[in-house]
């Protein structure tokens, strides 16, 4: 169930346009917690929803230092 923790849209419904259009991301905000993203309709440009990524989802998960190539 990992593989359904973060969606990104790439399609929704836009009443203007009245059918399911591309969209894009725009980001609206970043703060110390969290970043709010608006989806965007690619053909009316009107506002179809935001997502928000939390600190936690948006960090790579830590890992040790690199390991070096050896030398001989």
């Amino acid at each position: 169930m990992q593989q359904f923790e973060s969606f990104r849209a790439s399609s929704l419904y836009c009443n203007k346009c009245q059918k399911a259009m591309p969209v894009r991301e725009k980001l609206l905000l970043v703060l110390p917690d969290k970043e709010i993203f608006d989806y965007l309709c690619t053909g009316c440009a009107s506002s179809l929803g935001q997502r928000e990524v939390t600190a936690g989802d948006r960090l790579p998960a830590r890992r040790g230092p690199a390991a070096r190539p050896r030398r001989f």
